[in-house]
């Protein structure tokens, strides 16, 4: 009973929306049509009444020369068919006067003269008769014409009548933006109750299964080592050595001991300035260790949002991890040394331009990271199993965090349709498999990919996504 009270809700919301579609659609368009007339509409009315109204006359005078015309044909029929029934009867009398004795013996000439007669009659008598078809062959073309003029007379009066009832401009317009557009409405309606089905339906049956052909990506064949993931908190007490230095967003830094040095950093790292600013990492707050100081420490934790937790990670040197800034929160790295920042593009793979996935980042050791994930960050570390084939493990595209780069990354369809055409969970999984590990959002509610199935919020993350963040 829920499930058909949903489909009748949604069902409602569908029909009202499209309803407001259509009226919007006749308003502006009967608006625009307004507009364009620049002739006076009761100007306009009274020129076309004066043209209907002559257009009435002219097909009236015509039906008064066809009924003139159809009275001349049946007196001249009537005088035909007269002859004819009096060639007839004479006929009829001179046959009858017809003897064999007389025209041999007793009154030939007679008999001759009777035979001539008669010939002239029969002749007399098709004559009539010709000219009686071809008068009766005009009779009827006649009356088809009177029938023809008597159809346009009857649209004519339709017309001037329906002029006459038309007293709103308001209402003439939205009729004639109707009459223009109608075509155009159903179509635009059915693409709009049918075309997402359909253009799902293309995509998951379609295109998905081309795309998990495709090869994989790995951007480094081997790792010297494997970063060290520590547990999820909704705060993290970070030690920092007097040779270290920590760069954090201003809004996760929840306190701090005393003895740290602070100023502003205005971006992560200048080679990247539109991502940094793109993904947050602007007006960063970096501390040191005042010189001679023993061991400091800086308290991170979002109090904004308490459902997001953090993570330490800790890269070593060899250690390397694909991450998308936009969770970063904290980067601690050695003093005077440079954040081992790598962008790898992936442009001529036509997976990327179907999953919108250009530029990837890779964060090298060492280094230490604070990353964030909407209810922790969750490790998944992936070995070779014991018949030697590789791990494999699928998640959630929009929980991924990041990934080691050794591992074999590809783009996967959801593993259901329903999900899928829901929003519950976008085309592609990501697919990982070899040996390393991915992190990935416990869950991805509140970290606004609910709206990013929304156009406008989807559209901000697809940009987003095209550079990697």
């Amino acid at each position: 009973m829920t499930s058909v009270l949903k489909f009748l809700r949604w069902l409602f919301q569908k029909c009202a929306a499209a309803l407001l579609m259509v009226v919007l659609a006749l308003c502006a368009y009967g608006l625009w049509l307004f507009l364009r007339d620049t002739v006076d509409f009761d100007q306009h009315r009274t020129d076309l009444m004066i043209t209907l109204s002559g257009e009435r006359r002219q097909i009236r005078e015509a039906m008064a020369d066809v009924e003139t015309r159809l009275d001349e044909f049946t007196v001249l029929m009537e005088a035909e068919q007269d002859r004819i029934r009096r060639a007839e009867k004479v006929i009829a009398t001179l046959t009858e006067l017809e003897s064999t004795w007389d025209r041999l013996i007793g009154n030939p000439e007679q008999q001759q003269a009777n035979a001539e007669q008669k010939a002239r009659m029969e002749k007399l008598r098709q004559d009539a008769q010709t000219r009686l078809t071809e008068l009766q062959t005009k009779f009827q073309r006649t009356v088809w014409e009177k029938e023809g003029l008597q159809i346009a007379l009857g649209r004519l009066e339709s017309n001037i009548k329906a002029v006459e009832e038309k007293q709103a401009q308001i209402a003439h317009y939205l009729r004639d933006a109707w009459e223009r557009s109608r075509v155009w409405l159903a179509v635009a309606l059915g693409l709009y109750f049918l075309g997402p089905t359909v253009g799902r339906l293309t995509l998951y049956y379609g295109l998905a299964p081309l795309v998990m052909r495709g090869r994989p990506v790995r951007l480094t064949p081997e790792l010297a080592a494997l970063p060290e993931v520590g547990g999820n908190h909704v705060s993290i007490d970070l030690p920092l050595a007097e040779e270290e230095r920590l760069w954090v967003r201003e809004k996760f830094l929840q306190a701090s001991d005393e003895g740290l040095q602070k100023q502003t950093r205005f971006l992560l790292d200048w080679r990247i300035p539109f991502t940094c600013l793109a993904s947050g990492l602007v007006e960063l707050l970096e501390m040191t260790p005042a010189a001679g100081s023993k061991t400091q420490r800086a308290t991170l934790s979002n109090q904004a949002h308490p459902h997001i937790e953090l993570a330490l990670l800790t890269l070593p040197e060899g250690a390397a991890l694909v991450l998308r800034p936009s969770h970063l929160v904290a980067v601690a790295l050695a003093t005077g040394q440079r954040l081992r920042l790598r962008r790898r593009w992936q442009l001529f793979r036509w997976q990327a331009w179907v999953t919108l996935q250009f530029r990837y980042f890779e964060f090298a050791g060492p280094c230490r990271l604070i990353v964030s994930g909407s209810r922790g960050v969750r490790v998944e570390k992936l070995a070779p199993r014991g018949d030697g084939t590789p791990g494999a493990r699928r998640t959630n595209q929009d929980a991924t965090i990041g990934f080691t780069p050794n591992l074999d990354y590809k783009p996967v369809r959801a593993e259901t349709f329903w999900s899928y055409y829901r929003g519950m969970n976008p085309l592609f999984d990501d697919l990982f498999s070899g040996h390393g590990l991915f992190l990935c959002q416990e869950i991805t509610a509140g970290d606004g990919v609910g709206a990013a199935r929304k156009f406008w919020a989807g559209l901000w993350n697809g940009m987003l996504k095209v550079f990697g963040l």
